[in-house]
Formats: structure tokens, C-alpha cells, sequence
């Protein structure tokens, strides 16, 4: 998560904003924990949930949002 956040230039605010773009919320406090030194007291390892979620928004992000297919008859 650190060297996409280096990699993309994001700021804080980025990554909340994408993270947003995949139905998921999170503080700039709690994303200040995972990018904090891992020997610190607040450190918080980042989970699958967080980078899943990340991963998704940043497709939406460069890809925009998934087209819908039209619904199949079946008769």
C-alpha cells in the first residue's frame, strides 16, 4: 500500500476518495496508522479488506465505474 500511495502520488485524500469509489470508508486517522513506521506505537498493518477495496476504487478510478450488461431472456 505504501509504494502504490509513492507510485501514484496520492495524498491522503486521494486514497480516501478512491477508497470511497468502492463503497468503503475509512479516516485519514486510521490510513495515518498503516502508513506510519512499523516499529511505532499506532502502527496498524494494513489488512486484505483495506488493500481489496483499494484495488477496486482504483480501477474505477482510472477505468470508471463497470458498464452494466443488458439482462438476457430466457424463454
Amino acid at each position: 500500500m505504501k509504494k502504490l500511495r509513492v507510485a501514484m502520488k496520492f495524498t491522503d485524500d486521494d486514497i480516501v476518495a478512491v477508497l470511497k469509489l468502492a463503497d468503503f470508508n475509512v479516516s485519514k486517522a486510521e490510513l495515518s496508522a498503516i502508513f506510519r513506521a512499523e516499529d511505532h506505537p499506532n502502527f496498524k498493518p494494513c489488512g486484505d479488506q483495506i488493500l481489496r477495496n483499494f484495488l477496486n476504487g482504483l480501477i474505477i478510478y482510472k477505468r470508471g465505474p463497470r458498464e452494466k450488461k443488458p439482462a438476457k431472456d430466457t424463454k
